[in-house]
């Protein structure tokens, strides 16, 4: 009996327990909240935007007819217009990139004709367009609008984007297309979040242990449709939809885990990754046949009847319509064109880059440049005028630390946000390192800049600070930020005439080269 007494006074001792000291529900996010102010702030930015992309925008012009690779891109676009939609790029024999980017193109030559304003309208509503998507995008993630808003200033002051956004070529169009995609993604995200809660609140998400379906997935088919028009832009849209499809079934097993099913793993194997194969895959690839539509319908269009006169009705895919065959000739031959654009072979071009050179921006590209008597207007005997692709520093010199620290949220922090970033920076950068020997250029980064703009703006939203740190806190955090934000601002002013074209002085033009590898 004494022994017993004994034992009951004696403290019990610590055993682990099941039960999580934190609350048994993820508490509810409702996202921002000042919806008006948000709105008036970004058509704000976006205003600003514009301004900046549509500012002599038909201006400069070589004679009056395009400059750099636009004079692969303006002719095709208008040749697209004034041919049924349809082109055949006689200086290569072949056209080498699908056709969505030369239908944008063409539409902007459609208003204004066949000049500066012409080829290059389009490129300059998708670089205001991309100014708004990442102001927003990046408004839901952090849910503040004053981060959105620093997203987007950051992005209107980036020369890269800035350059692409007034040239006819296809690099902004496909970036606005990825980041679109993005975005959806992470509405999508949002709104499984949603229901899965709505399901938890009416103590249903235990019914099974893979958790509840999770219903029809509007913004992610719209995801799917963003990323088949951005395959129909350049092929390396491909890329994107892998990265892309990664993420969204990781979104849904996190979104399981979050609120406790039991198999998140296999509930995401069985309810998600079906749907996510037929928005994030087969719907890009019917959006991608669908932008040939103009050569199927052709009897002129390139290789339109390769079957039957370059190749044979028989074989082992003769079951394949004869349309879709001759397509896929015709693609092989674009894939052969490329694969042969090699240094080994030859290939070599004043202002190649390669992969590790684009973080940095180390390597930038000259798109126009004119000197002489015949260039006046900067008060001196001779003057100078260019247009060069660059990434303002003040941004892209800072994109390594940024990635380390985005690398160390993702994987110890476990802030999904950085990852998401993550994914879509590695999408339009680490493919790239698979085909080395291929020339490659600096406005291939232009997909990852956006990325990059939202990885600062992440940064520069944790500097701040939450709004329960205390005010001296974020104060302190709000000027290190607007300072910063200042520094980017001057530097893109800095470099002004050279992202324009303004005439400047052959000394103000070195000033300008800040880099041996930037001559």
């Amino acid at each position: 009996m004494t022994q017993l007494t004994d034992e009951r006074a004696t403290p019990p001792v610590d055993r682990p327990t099941l039960l999580s000291p934190g609350p048994t529900r993820p508490a509810s996010d409702p996202g921002p909240t000042d919806r008006f102010r948000g709105w008036v702030v970004t058509l704000f930015v976006t205003a600003i935007a514009a301004i900046t992309r549509f500012a002599m925008l038909g201006y400069p012009t070589d004679a009056g007819t395009p400059v750099f690779d636009e004079k692969h891109y303006a002719p095709q676009g208008w040749q697209v217009l004034t041919d049924g939609w349809l082109e055949d790029n006689p200086g290569y024999g072949l056209v080498v990139h699908p056709p969505v980017g030369k239908q944008m193109i063409a539409m902007g030559e459609a208003i204004f004709g066949y000049n500066g304003w012409g080829w290059r309208f389009s490129a300059a509503v998708a670089g205001t367009l991309l100014v708004l998507l990442v102001l927003r995008i990046v408004r839901r993630m952090t849910r503040s609008t004053l981060v959105g808003a620093i997203a987007g200033v950051l992005l209107i002051a980036d020369g890269m984007t800035f350059v692409s956004s007034r040239i006819g070529m296809l690099d902004i169009f496909m970036a606005l297309f990825v980041v679109a995609a993005f975005g959806c993604l992470i509405v999508d995200r949002d709104q499984m979040l949603e229901r899965m809660a709505r399901v938890y609140a009416e103590g249903r998400i235990l019914d099974t242990a893979y958790g509840p379906r999770l219903g029809v997935r509007w913004w992610r088919f719209g995801a799917g449709l963003m990323l088949g028009l951005a395959c129909g832009t350049k092929w390396s849209g491909l890329y994107f939809i892998l990265f892309f499809g990664l993420m969204s079934v990781a979104f849904d097993v996190a979104a399981r885990r979050r609120y406790g099913v039991r198999r998140p793993w296999i509930g995401a194997g069985l309810r998600d990754v079906g749907p996510a194969l037929y928005a994030l895959v087969l719907v890009p690839v019917v959006v991608y046949l669908s932008t040939y539509w103009a050569w199927f319908a052709s009897e002129t269009g390139v290789d339109r009847h390769a079957v039957g006169s370059k190749v044979g009705f028989g074989g082992s895919f003769s079951f394949v319509p004869e349309a879709l065959r001759s397509l896929w000739y015709y693609s092989g031959n674009v894939l052969e064109f490329h694969a042969g654009l090699t240094n080994s072979a030859g290939n070599h071009h004043p202002w190649e880059s390669k992969p590790w050179t684009w973080p940095m921006g180390l390597r930038p590209m000259l798109y126009y440049f004119a000197e002489g008597d015949q260039v006046t207007g900067c008060g001196a005997s001779t003057c100078v005028k260019a247009v060069m692709l660059i990434g303002t520093p003040a941004m892209w010199w800072l994109a390594v630390p940024m990635l380390g620290w985005a690398l160390w949220r993702a994987l110890v922090g476990r802030d999904w946000r950085y990852a998401a970033v993550l994914v879509g920076y590695g999408a339009g950068f680490l493919p790239w390192f698979a085909t080395m020997d291929r020339q490659m250029y600096y406005f291939y980064a232009v997909a990852m800049a956006p990325f990059m703009v939202m990885g600062l703006a992440l940064v520069c939203g944790e500097v701040i600070g939450r709004a329960r740190d205390a005010a001296e806190r974020r104060g302190t955090g709000l000027l290190a930020v607007c300072l910063y934000v200042g520094l980017v601002i001057a530097n893109f002013v800095w470099l002004w005439p050279i992202l324009t074209a303004l005439p400047i002085t052959p000394e103000a033009w070195q000033q300008q080269l800040w880099l041996p590898s930037w001559r």
